[in-house]
């Protein structure tokens, strides 16, 4: 079986190798995606969009489809780690008290993760508003957030966060932000328009059909934020405890 497999892998990858040599040279500038697609996206993507950061642009307008696969892929990357390795259901009791002194934990931490979160999630929340104008959106500005929640659970422990950051809500958020990815897109066929079509809301909001994309790609970087947060903080939760919710690191 082995044998197999390896003669399998290595004729796959000669294959690869071998259909190559029907791709353009690297950096052809007469190649299609040189000649056709980048000059239009660099010539027309403010024009057509409103949106001055081209990689929000192609991202969430012209490559809206493959970015709402992503999500959804990210989602099921979450779920599947939670289905293997999630092992018990314990419900964390309410109204503990919260005792942050107590043997092996490092006050210095835990300060500096209080003084950190905050200003953390206040940055995530720009990165996310501010990706159609600079460096950014829901992928960059969801794995801030969720690193400030793994951050709360390095500098505590695990049973404290989840008392403000449930296990349930976080599902909740994971599946919430692909229902707003895709929502955005039925709504726009409801409105008339096509599939991720933003300037279909361009009548409902009473803006210019170019306005209305800047406000459909918001839409769906905040829809994509809440999964990757929620998804990046499920996977510390089941690998850092083995999927018991118990101990973390």
């Amino acid at each position: 079986m082995k044998r197999l497999t390896l003669f399998l892998v290595v004729l796959l990858g000669a294959y690869l190798v071998w259909t190559t040599q029907d791709l353009p040279d690297w950096g052809d500038p007469a190649s299609p995606a040189n000649s056709y697609l980048s000059t239009h996206y660099i010539k027309k993507a403010y024009e057509e969009t409103s949106v001055p950061n081209l990689v929000t642009a192609v991202l969430a307008d012209y490559r809206g489809y493959d970015t709402m696969f992503e999500t959804v892929v990210v989602f099921c990357a979450g779920l599947a780690v939670l289905t293997i390795l999630r092992r018990t259901k314990r419900k964390h009791k309410k109204n503990v008290k919260f005792r942050p002194q107590r043997e092996g934990v490092d006050i210095i931490l835990q300060n500096a993760a209080r003084l950190m979160i905050a200003p953390m999630q206040l940055f995530a929340l720009y990165v996310i508003a501010h990706g159609h104008h600079s460096p950014g959106g829901g992928f960059q500005g969801g794995v801030i957030l969720g690193a400030s929640f793994i951050l709360l659970a390095l500098a505590y422990d695990l049973k404290s966060t989840l008392r403000r950051f449930k296990e349930n809500t976080v599902l909740f958020y994971s599946g919430l932000g692909v229902l707003i990815y895709a929502g955005i897109g039925v709504i726009s066929l409801v409105l008339g328009g096509n599939f991720l079509a933003y300037a279909a809301w361009g009548g409902l909001l009473g803006i210019s059909e170019v306005e209305a994309h800047s406000y459909g790609m918001l839409g769906v970087e905040i829809g994509v934020a809440f999964t990757v947060m929620a998804i990046m903080f499920s996977l510390y939760l089941d690998l850092a405890s083995g999927g018991d919710l118990d101990e973390g690191l």
